[in-house]
């Protein structure tokens, strides 16, 4: 069987955490927490470079040594587990490639603004994840008759408004949902060992879930009789819509249908005539099924999807455009997916800021 070769990655301070980051190209938008996204014009390949990669932290990343790690899984079980790194790598390996989105996405775009970081429209990455199904792990341990949720707890912890103790980050999945999504507790990204910054030594991946639901640093996994209403479960990482004098609430879940251009970047100089436009799109209720792109006010014209489908990750589209006239002009990309959603209308106002898929547009000069 596969082991997980995972070594310990010396930690950054603060600052200098920020700093690396902001030499790869991420653009810092707390520095602590670490919170960084990309220019959308990085995000061109199928797979996004760790360093590269969006960082969203609630809390001071956690230092943990593979050596004393281990995974506990509890709760309504018949066989209680506590895995070590090495015992959780011989239940089997597997590969998957899957896009991760923060929820916040696109969140600059609200207006009035809406509460929480300041995210544009680069918190989102796509990379070939490895480790064993998360399904694997609970059939061993056996969940038992009356099980709810599987709440899934990380190692980072800290202060949060309104709540006078210190909170573990904790999210958790129906049970059907932790056995039927494809959720791997990866502990490889790209090839590597998982890096400090992305979970180390292992995380949740939910694939076509917002990447809330994938817990970094995870440390524990508890089945549990009732609904989960942890902090970042019941209060953070909800839809909050005012409506007819109420508050209207649902869970943050499945990522909305969403494309963004990649080539040509916003702000970038081309030559006039044909102009090639390239970009990547992606959803969680399903596969991406169109792309269309408008060049200034022009008609919207569609443009062709990669043949190679991925796993859950996204899909690369690429269109070119022929006598298009000098000057400032902007490009615009909408998607479709199979089960019929779309980024036809912005998305509706919510106080936090979520599942903002608005349509995506950079502006380019041509010369």
């Amino acid at each position: 069987m596969a082991r997980a070769q995972v070594h310990a990655i010396p930690e950054l301070d603060a600052q200098s955490a920020a700093q690396a980051a902001a030499r790869a190209g991420l653009v810092v938008r707390r520095e602590e927490p670490l919170n960084a996204e990309v220019q959308p014009a990085a995000l061109d390949g199928e797979l996004t470079p760790p360093g590269q990669f969006f960082l969203r932290n609630h809390f001071p990343i956690p230092e943990l040594r593979a050596a004393d790690w281990r995974l506990r899984v509890g709760g309504l079980v018949g066989e209680p587990l506590e895995l070590s790194l090495d015992e959780l790598a011989g239940l089997g390996r597997v590969c998957s490639v899957a896009t991760l989105e923060c929820a916040g996405n696109g969140r600059i775009r609200f207006g009035p603004a809406a509460h929480g970081e300041r995210w544009a429209e680069g918190a989102v990455g796509s990379a070939w994840w490895a480790g064993v199904p998360l399904e694997r792990v609970l059939r061993r341990a056996g969940i038992l008759p009356g099980a709810c949720e599987v709440v899934f707890r990380g190692a980072d912890a800290g202060q949060v408004e309104d709540r006078g103790e210190p909170v573990r980050f904790e999210r958790s999945l129906t049970v059907a949902d932790a056995l039927r999504s494809g959720a791997l507790l990866a502990y490889e990204m790209n090839g590597a060992p998982l890096p400090v910054r992305h979970g180390y030594p292992v995380r949740l991946v939910v694939p076509g879930w917002y990447a809330v639901a994938s817990v970094k640093w995870l440390t524990d996994i508890d089945v549990t009789g009732e609904p989960f209403t942890g902090y970042f479960q019941d209060e953070h990482y909800v839809y909050e819509w005012p409506r007819g004098g109420a508050l209207a609430r649902e869970p943050v879940r499945l990522q909305r249908v969403r494309s963004l251009v990649t080539e040509p970047g916003g702000g970038s100089w081309r030559p006039a005539g044909d102009l090639a436009v390239r970009g990547v799109a992606w959803s969680g209720s399903a596969p991406v099924s169109r792309v269309e792109v408008a060049i200034g006010d022009g008609q919207w014209r569609e443009a062709e999807l990669a043949t190679r489908p991925p796993d859950h990750g996204w899909r690369r589209w690429a269109l070119t455009v022929t006598d298009v006239p000098p000057g400032l002009t902007r490009i615009r990309s909408r998607a479709y997916d199979r089960a019929g959603h779309d980024q036809l209308t912005a998305p509706e106002w919510n106080r936090r800021g979520y599942g903002g898929n608005f349509v995506h547009e950079v502006p380019v000069r041509l010369y």
